[in-house]
């Protein structure tokens, strides 16, 4: 049997895949003779620890398409380091392709990352995530079965290019389709940006949901310092691939797990991350549900708390004017986590075995315009505030760094829209009574309106007013809105229409108050008149009779919950398997 290094908490016989492989029974006969029916002698197994690596790729994940190649460079680092590694594919979760959205997917991976882990024979697990939903569904399993685990991120795809100017997937493609909409964009140059806006392997080159959650998850201390930046093609990212796969290893013997990771601490400096980034919306639903299942409370004041003294330094689109090749080259997330260590936690342990702060010592900024300075921020404050009011009581959230500034005091009437459909089919009507001060509402968009809580939160402009020239309007929903999108976006407002919330209980025409600064989203209708609307309310069919669909709609939770399951939700810890 294989002698642990000098330094490891566990013995061999106390690996967990010992269970399967250690004892002189029938049972574990067979799982030794299976293992040799691979072609693998004892020597390539016994005794060390094995290690699962959770591959999400697919023909179908494109910003996972170099994912084949990753998983055997982390194989690499895995036997480099005396461990076993078995690739064990799970469920893909593709932004680009899953309908009615990703994010009704999220908890069904997690559930089954959860059950892989833990009905297999593995010591350890590798993560390897990148695209929006796939970093929170694998973080969510992998803690709620609490095996050491690390996070390897799939890294950004390189910069897109049309006519010499750079183009960033997602911010770029909403900017082009108003300017075509508005007539000021021919049917080939569409066609260009089609062809060039997307050029490589790798997530989206903003600051996306994508990037957001890999820099929150290194962030939390849950990858190898500066992994999240790394480009997908880019040699250092197989690099960092085989380096990931050797510290799982040292991290099974040091019996280092999610959860003696994952604290109060960690998710303030993912959150300080994410607002020092300008990140994605996206994240506030996926911390919270990352905190819930690792049993810890987080609730938006949280954020807005963070929010509040964090500068916004990464100029990164779509609140800035840079990408993600750009952010690498000029420090990428330890050099602008080393401009903000004042309001970090740096005795936070991490997955590399060194605290934050270790990890964070010697990390500079090459380029003081991508990575601003205190003293020159992008914003002083986060880029994402929380709302409340009577039309949000449970809180909601507005991206105010990529809005625009002379609406983030603003009052109009409201044009509501009772679903996507209906705004489909009205918007553009030429007798809907809507100007730029109109405020645009989006009902039964959230987690049971959708379902799934779509990005549709980015409601477009009708063309008419995009060919008068506005770019910008007040729009509410309790929809998200993709990380790549911008503008006064007033998301995730909860509890949501579906439920009968407020939002339900707007009508054309009604006044819209709201006010970034006092954090306020006020709807102008008394409280009578509100009752007897809420009086008449009914609630929409149920869209499922059988299967994920109905679990969905019986369990899923609100915005301000972290859009978990309420099973899942829960700390009781992970039964383990009977071995018979």
């Amino acid at each position: 049997m294989s002698e642990p290094p000098p330094a490891a908490q566990i013995r061999p016989e106390e690996l967990r895949s010992y269970r399967w492989f250690g004892p002189d029974d029938l049972r574990s006969f067979g799982h030794r003779s299976r293992v040799k029916q691979m072609g693998y002698d004892k020597e390539d197994y016994e005794g060390k620890p094995v290690i699962a690596i959770l591959n999400t790729w697919s023909d179908l994940s494109v910003c996972h398409s170099h994912f084949r190649q990753r998983a055997e460079e982390v194989k690499r680092g895995v036997w480099q380091a005396g461990g076993f590694p078995v690739e064990v594919p799970v469920m893909m979760l593709s932004e680009t392709f899953m309908k009615p959205t990703s994010m009704m997917f999220r908890n069904l991976a997690a559930m089954e990352v959860e059950e892989m882990l833990r009905c297999h024979p593995v010591d350890g697990a590798v993560l390897m995530a990148g695209c929006d939903k796939t970093t929170p569904a694998l973080l969510m399993g992998a803690i709620t079965m609490n095996l050491p685990a690390i996070v390897m991120p799939a890294g950004p795809m390189i910069h897109g290019s049309w006519r010499g100017q750079t183009l960033a997937s997602g911010t770029d493609a909403w900017r082009y389709w108003a300017e075509r909409c508005a007539g000021n964009l021919c049917d080939a140059h569409w066609q260009e940006i089609e062809s060039g806006i997307a050029r490589s392997p790798g997530t989206c080159m903003t600051m996306g949901t994508a990037s957001t959650m890999t820099s929150a998850a290194e962030a939390l201390g849950m990858s190898l310092s500066g992994a999240a930046a790394i480009p997908a093609v880019h040699s250092a990212h197989s690099r960092m691939a085989t380096q990931t796969g050797r510290r799982i290893v040292e991290m099974v013997w040091r019996g280092q797990k999610p959860k003696d990771i994952i604290s109060a601490a960690a998710l303030n400096n993912a959150i300080t991350a994410v607002m020092a980034l300008g990140g994605s919306t996206n994240a506030f639903v996926h911390l919270i549900a990352i905190a819930r299942r690792a049993g810890l409370a987080l609730d938006l004041e949280r954020f807005d708390e963070i929010s509040q003294r964090t500068p916004v330094l990464a100029n990164i689109r779509p609140a800035g004017e840079f990408v993600m090749e750009d952010f690498y080259d000029a420090g990428g997330l330890r050099g602008l986590l080393s401009r903000v260590t004042d309001l970090l936690d740096l005795d936070s342990p991490t997955v590399t075995g060194q605290t934050l702060g270790e990890n964070l010592a010697g990390a500079e900024v090459y380029n003081d315009d991508v990575i601003r300075t205190r003293q020159n921020p992008l914003s002083p404050t986060g880029g994402t505030f929380v709302l409340r009011g009577n039309l949000a009581p449970d809180g909601c959230v507005i991206k105010y760094a990529a809005a625009d500034e002379r609406l983030h005091q603003h009052s109009g009437p409201a044009v509501v829209f009772r679903d996507y459909n209906d705004l489909k089919a009205r918007l553009n009507d030429d007798q809907l009574p809507i100007t730029a001060d109109s405020v645009l509402v989006l009902q039964n968009a959230g987690p049971l309106g959708g379902p799934g809580m779509p990005e549709w939160g980015m409601l477009p402009i009708p063309q008419r007013l995009l060919e008068q020239g506005v770019r910008d309007m007040v729009r509410i929903s309790d929809a998200r809105m993709s990380g790549t999108s911008y503008g006064t976006c007033v998301l995730h407002i909860s509890p949501e229409a579906s439920t009968g919330g407020p939002l339900a209980l707007v009508h054309d025409g009604d006044l819209i108050e709201l006010d970034v600064a006092a954090r306020r989203l006020h709807l102008h209708v008394d409280g009578d008149e509100l009752d007897r609307r809420r009086a008449d309310w009914q609630p929409p069919e149920k869209k499922f009779q059988r299967g994920y669909g109905q679990l969905f709609e019986r369990e899923i939770t609100q915005a301000h919950e972290g859009c978990d399951f309420r099973f899942l939700a829960e700390t009781a810890e992970t039964s383990e398997p009977e071995i018979h």
